[in-house]
């Protein structure tokens, strides 16, 4: 019996020992061909060399010096790195360091109320966001956060916050409406809603640049995030960026906002800026937050124990020094290509599957009931969770989620293969992927 209070307290999970590659392998000796990355973490596998020498040497060097009093070296590197190629328009910009991606959106909420009350203006503390989206599983992450499902058990604890629908086009866009029109309607509900609460109140918006796992790695609609910049602009908000799982390369570039062509005034950061090798999330604050906390108070209101620990922020800057010198975006770019073109020559016909969505290599398999009415499968039936086991049967690892439909019900399979993916593995992943959608939709009956 495990003493660990695990996600499922009554299945017995397989014991991870190693890894190889994009390979993970488990104490009997069994292979699985990670996919997913964990959850879009993995992204240089699970024995990078070059990574694990870094932790090491720093080990060796310096583990943590609290810093009320100290900061380190890779810290300071590691901020110097993120804020180069922040995009255009962030500024000199500055970094702090936390745990998680949870722990980072509580620290931006935080860091946009501090901006509004160093800027006299306390009437500030709404924040609008998107629902479906997930921001973390802590209360304030939670409260932001529009997944139905995930938000539920939770609610009476949780802040108020106002949410706006994400652009879902597969199954928001109105017949006969163009790319352009949608994406102005999309945006536009931001302004709208900001009108309703007064723009004297309203602290933040919160929004994916591409939404992870609660819709299925759903980029936005061309110039949605332009003009979301611009209603920002307009009325005094604050647009905190969460790329904890869309950023650090994995949808091409270092920033997914980068490919907007905006900027954020707050960004989140985490999964891909440690690859798993240790625990890190970032938030980088632009220029225009930090100018104006320095022309008052001159301090930041938000301190963990942990920030800009050593070791994390040494294994981090190995992460992203190793993916530029080995120029991997480009990898992520044209194994992103192979990926989407793939999935279409495989799944796009298939009579359940209804949308096939991503960017970079971040894809997702929406799979549908009755394919006119895009119709989902009851989410009792846990077809998602199902396709999951039975990839890691074959020896494959795919990340399943349900409630892309209406919170609860929609079922989508998620892929986030690592930057070091060579084109024959690609391959691999999408036979595997297609073979256990279709065995699992063939039990249901889908295809009779």
């Amino acid at each position: 019996m495990s003493h660990i209070l695990h996600r499922d307290l009554t299945t017995p999970l397989p014991v991870a020992v190693g890894g190889q590659g994009n390979t993970l392998i488990d104490e009997n000796g069994n292979r699985f061909l990670d996919a997913c990355g964990g959850a879009a973490v993995s992204c240089l596998g699970h024995d990078n060399a070059f990574v694990r020498e870094a932790l090491k040497r720093q080990i060796d060097r310096l583990a943590f010096a609290h810093t009320g009093s100290f900061t380190n070296e890779p810290a300071e590197q590691l901020a110097d790195f993120l804020v180069s190629k922040a995009p255009a328009g962030t500024g000199e910009g500055r970094v702090m360091y936390l745990g998680s991606g949870s722990e980072a959106m509580e620290a931006a909420l935080k860091l946009a109320r501090q901006y509004h009350l160093e800027n006299d203006e306390p009437s500030r503390t709404q924040v609008i966001a998107r629902a479906p989206s997930y921001h973390g599983n802590t209360l304030g992450a939670l409260a932001v956060g529009g997944h139905a499902g995930r938000r539920a058990p939770f609610a009476p604890l949780l802040m108020d916050v106002q949410h706006i629908d994400t652009p879902y086009a597969y199954r928001m866009q109105k017949e006969g409406e163009t790319e352009a029109q949608f994406s102005l309607r999309m945006a536009n509900l931001l302004e709208d809603k900001i009108l309703e609460l007064g723009p004297q109140n309203v602290a933040a918006f919160v929004a994916e640049p591409v939404v992870g796992a609660s819709l299925g790695t759903q980029p936005a609609p061309k110039g949605y995030f332009k003009r979301i910049r611009e209603i920002c602009n307009a009325h005094g908000v604050l647009y905190i960026a969460d790329e904890v799982m869309c950023g650090m390369g994995r949808t091409g570039t270092y920033f997914a906002l980068e490919q907007e062509g905006i900027h954020a005034d707050i960004t989140t950061m985490a999964k891909g800026l440690g690859a798993g090798y240790q625990p890190i999330a970032a938030v980088l604050a632009a220029q225009n937050v930090i100018d104006k906390i320095a022309m008052n108070s001159g301090r930041l209101w938000n301190g963990h124990t942990y920030m800009s620990h050593a070791i994390t922020t040494a294994g981090s800057l190995a992460v992203l020094t190793y993916i530029e010198q080995n120029k991997l975006l480009a990898n992520v770019r044209a194994r992103g290509e192979q990926l989407e073109l793939s999935l279409m020559a495989r799944l796009e016909d298939h009579p359940n599957v209804g949308n096939i969505r991503g960017r970079g290599l971040f894809w997702s398999v929406e799979l549908v009931k009755k394919r006119a009415t895009k119709e989902p499968f009851a989410a009792s039936l846990g077809l998602a969770p199902k396709i999951q086991r039975s990839a890691m049967d074959a020896g494959l690892m795919l990340y399943p989620a349900q409630g892309c439909a209406d919170g609860t019900s929609g079922d989508h399979v998620l892929l986030a293969p690592s930057y070091t993916s060579p084109p024959e593995e690609i391959d691999e992943i999408v036979r595997m992927t297609g073979d256990v959608i279709e065995m699992e939709l063939g039990k249901l009956g889908a295809l009779t």
